[in-house]
């Protein structure tokens, strides 16, 4: 029993040996270095698992046969403890290098986060300055590319103005009209001499020829200034006992010894302002007119403007009251040249009617002060100038502003969706509404469809720039955003009212004749030049819509 009691205890042994063993292998586990080392100690656990199964195996048939096997007992266990410490001592040795290279390898690990952190760090600083000047170039980009098409700046001022090319494919037919068109023939003169053709002599001669009582007509039309001078004779009295000279009185604007009518005041005043002329080409023009015979001052020609918009001053005023009465008003401003400074027209018109220019000094409520706006109680059609919500009682946007500024969106914005669907949307609402006329109504449904699909694309927007921020180099796009959802109302207004025109190209019509006078004359010397020449600006439309007369004959007639 001692016997057997002893090599219960050093089974005993060699189990806890065996343990320890295996938590020492599991203290020095770590990732995969260490995979390939349990796999091993597992190997060997199992294979002397099994050797002390065979063992207990051999202790149990041993203590049938104590005594028989006793020696031979002694002897297998020294052999077995030998191999065991042997191969414990081998283990330890593997484990002593696997612990190592684990410390290798985790040195090497932390070298290269360290490298890896400092490769990020580098990458980030290399990131922001990319960034940094990504934005300067899309800040670049998008002042080279802002046009006509993508901004308010006029085609004429547009460095990349681009020339339509003509994509029709070639008919191979001639040039001019096409057997079939509609003839437009020139319209037939009161002829001032009459000559009759002879007909060739080998006509008259031959019998054969009939004549068939008819005749054709062509007409060769010249024209030739005529000097229309009416000299006024008036006899001098003298009375012999006061001294007093008398004579009949010349009739009203004739004052000095020469004196011009109302055709050559409103031929030299209608070739200066309405078709954009120099004073000094006006002069020359007459002058080779008239051979010569005419040579009017600079002066003069330059006192016309006055002469003309205070002889209009009373249609003027009534024109004014006519505009504060309209349901609908455009209007809109642009700059103007004093002698190099800044000065500003304004223009107020009803679609399709009556209009009026304002020189003012002054932009914002100043500069509407004195207007019709001022005093207007309608619908403005205007841009987006914040001063002219203050006036009127509703408000529509031009579209057509809104829809460039979308445009330039797109072009430096590619990325987002939300401005070509805001952009598709506004053309579509703009061809609905085209397509009513003063009798339809606008079909409430269809236009609660489009303020639904309005309110979508906002949406979309708002996720777009939470996702990706505006760049502070380009926040034109974002910005147009938030204007189109803080002045939603004042954008569709003309979805529910069908007098209210889509887009304010009326008033930029008008200014942009004013602007062809001013790049005629570059700079005014006076501002009360631009003022005269506003009110004859206002008063020359105005004779036109009434055309009951000839324009000239007309502006001859206020002057005369």
């Amino acid at each position: 029993m001692a016997s057997s009691s002893y090599w219960i205890n050093e089974m005993n042994t060699l189990e806890c040996r065996l343990k320890a063993a295996l938590h020492k292998i599991a203290d020095f586990e770590s990732g995969d270095a260490y995979v390939q080392l349990l796999k091993s100690k597992n190997e060997i656990v199992s294979h002397y698992l099994k050797e002390i199964r065979n063992l207990e195996r051999a202790l149990a048939e041993a203590r049938i046969e104590t005594v028989k096997v006793r020696d031979m007992w002694f002897e297998t266990f020294e052999e077995i403890e030998k191999e065991h410490e042997k191969a414990i001592g081998s283990l330890q040795k593997k484990l002593d290098q696997m612990e190592k290279r684990a410390l290798a390898a985790e040195a090497a690990r932390d070298k290269a986060l360290d490298d890896l952190t400092a490769a990020h760090r580098k990458y980030y600083e290399i990131a922001t300055e990319l960034e940094d000047e990504k934005g300067r170039n899309l800040k670049l980009h998008a002042q080279i590319n802002r046009d006509y098409e993508n901004s308010s700046i006029p085609s004429s001022r547009s460095v990349n103005h681009k020339k339509i090319s003509n994509s029709r494919e070639k008919s191979g037919r001639k040039p001019g009209g096409q057997p079939g068109h509609p003839h437009h023939a020139r319209k037939m003169q009161t002829p001032t001499e009459v000559v009759h053709l002879d007909p060739p002599e080998e006509i008259l001669t031959d019998t054969d020829f009939k004549p068939t009582g008819k005749e054709i007509v062509k007409q060769l039309v010249n024209i030739h200034m005529v000097i229309d001078v009416k000299e006024y004779h008036a006899d001098v009295y003298y009375n012999s006992k006061t001294g007093e000279h008398a004579h009949a009185a010349f009739p009203e604007g004739v004052v000095d010894d020469v004196n011009y009518g109302g055709s050559v005041k409103g031929f030299l005043y209608l070739l200066n302002n309405d078709c954009c002329t120099s004073i000094d080409k006006c002069r020359r023009f007459l002058s080779d007119l008239t051979s010569d015979r005419l040579n009017i001052s600079k002066g003069m020609i330059n006192k016309l403007s006055r002469t003309f918009a205070e002889k209009s001053d009373a249609e003027f005023k009534k024109t004014f009251a006519d505009l504060l009465l309209t349901p609908v008003l455009h209007t809109d401003c642009t700059n103007a040249r004093v002698n190099g400074n800044s000065a500003f027209v304004f223009i107020c018109a009803e679609p399709d009617g009556k209009a009026l220019y304002f020189a003012r000094e002054n932009k914002g409520h100043k500069g509407v002060k004195g207007t019709v706006v001022e005093d207007y109680q309608g619908i403005l059609v205007h841009d987006h100038e914040a001063t002219f919500y203050s006036y009127g009682s509703d408000h529509q946007e031009c579209s057509a502003h809104v829809l460039r500024y979308l445009k330039d969106s797109i072009d430096n914005e590619p990325n987002l969706t939300w401005n070509k669907q805001m952009r598709e949307l506004i053309q579509e609402m703009v061809h609905y509404r085209n397509t009513l006329d003063d009798s339809t109504e606008p079909d409430e449904e269809a236009v609660k469809e489009y303020e639904r699909r309005y309110d979508e694309v906002l949406e979309t927007a708002e996720k777009e720039y939470e996702y990706e921020p505006p760049s502070p180099y380009y926040r034109d796009g974002f910005n147009l955003y938030k204007r189109l959802k803080k002045y939603k109302d004042y954008h569709l207004l003309f979805l529910h009212d069908l007098r209210v025109p889509t887009t304010n190209n009326v008033a930029e019509r008008f200014l942009r004749a004013y602007k062809r006078k001013q790049a005629q004359a570059v700079s005014f010397r006076s501002f009360e030049s631009i003022a005269y020449l506003c009110k004859g600006m206002s008063m020359l439309h105005e004779l036109r819509l009434e055309g009951e007369e000839n324009i000239f004959e007309r502006v001859s007639k206020i002057f005369e």
